[in-house]
């Protein structure tokens, strides 16, 4: 065995544990300080690009205001109309609720109130047909280019839309 000089200090280390820590928080500091600037840089940056869905909620409630325009000028239509304005409000509802799900609270989302159809302006069965044509095409579209929950949605309006225009006798 070795003999132990018990006359000799102790070695103090070169780093001393309180300068560790000073340091880890200094250094912890300025991480959050960069990625704060870093995430408002990049917002200030890019502009936010506007939902997608908000197009297809305004448009579901255009087609739900025009059905509900053809059913007040054609009481012959009634059950067709009224599934119509059922179905595009609903999905105007669907895309809503989406939209502020997945917005944060300070951004504006599309407006619930009906939209109005001016007398001169009713369309024609046969113009209704070609509009939930064109909504179901812009949906199926879209679904195509977003994944997830927001997908499956714009699927299910598209064929949605093919199956009331379908149903609309011109």
């Amino acid at each position: 065995m070795f003999p132990v000089d018990r006359t000799s200090r102790p070695r103090t280390p070169a780093v001393s544990r309180r300068s560790v820590l000073r340091a880890s928080a200094t250094l912890g500091a300025a991480a959050m300080l960069a990625g704060a600037t870093a995430c408002s840089g990049a917002d200030e940056a890019s502009p936010v690009e506007p939902d997608p869905l908000v197009a297809e909620a305004r448009r579901a409630r255009s087609d739900a205001a025009a059905a509900r325009a053809v059913l007040a000028d054609r009481p012959d239509l009634v059950d067709t109309m009224t599934v119509v304005a059922d179905q595009r409000t609903a999905h105007a509802d669907a895309l809503d609720a989406e939209i502020v799900r997945v917005t944060p609270v300070t951004a504006t989302t599309t407006s619930t109130t009906t939209a109005s159809v001016q007398p001169s302006d009713i369309p024609t069965p046969a113009q209704l047909r070609d509009d939930l044509t064109e909504s179901a095409q812009r949906a199926a579209t879209l679904a195509r280019s977003t994944q997830g929950y927001r997908g499956g949605l714009l699927g299910s309006i598209s064929a949605s839309c093919t199956l009331v225009a379908a149903a609309i006798q011109a």
